[in-house]
């Protein structure tokens, strides 16, 4: 019998509190590698620059079963986004992209706003938003000349997110717990 509660009590928490997650690919570099090993918190607010885990599949055209991306959120429900020389606005404020270096920002990110990209790139859903839809929420790999996000496809539905990324307090590399488990306390430059 403890062997049954123990089982269930695995499975409580998986589903419903934490889970552990592999990072697939280069698209969050540097601040998450290939084949790192993350924790996801269910329950965790979620926040602009907060790095999240979601189901892909119904949002990225191009995915037809389960399929988890980690990225970072850059606007949530009501934020106009836009991408100028390098630098991300959100709602006609300056982020703070520090997380990542000159170099990904400007070669990566490109300028646009959610109207020029969503026409650009076709999305399927909201083609011409010049916000994110309630309900929704707009995201970036931080490696973005590598990163299929929310530039090709669109928005990501609250439903679809799993959870929140947290690199494990018993990581030594203290920019990897700043750039991903605290980021979004400092999202605007000042």
């Amino acid at each position: 019998m403890p062997i049954v509660v123990g089982l269930v009590l695995a499975l409580v928490i998986k589903q419903f509190v934490f889970q552990p997650v592999r990072v697939d690919g280069p698209s969050m570099q540097p601040n998450l590698v290939n084949n790192e090993r993350v924790w996801c918190f269910k329950r965790s607010k979620i926040h602009r620059g907060s790095v999240i885990v979601f189901n892909a599949n119904g949002v990225d055209p191009q995915v037809s079963v389960k399929t988890e991306y980690v990225k970072r959120v850059i606007g949530v429900p009501g934020d106009t986004v836009q991408s100028k020389n390098g630098n991300i606005y959100v709602n006609g404020k300056k982020t703070n992209q520090d997380y990542i270096s000159m170099d990904q920002r400007k070669a990566g990110t490109g300028n646009w706003t959610l109207k020029t990209i969503s026409k650009r790139n076709n999305w399927l859903k909201n083609s011409g938003a010049t916000k994110v839809p309630d309900g929704e929420y707009f995201v970036l790999g931080d490696n973005r000349t590598v990163s299929n996000d929310g530039r090709y496809w669109g928005f990501v539905p609250k439903d679809k997110i799993d959870g929140v990324v947290k690199v494990g307090f018993w990581s030594s590399n203290q920019s990897k717990k700043k750039y991903v488990n605290k980021q979004w306390e400092h999202y605007f430059d000042n």
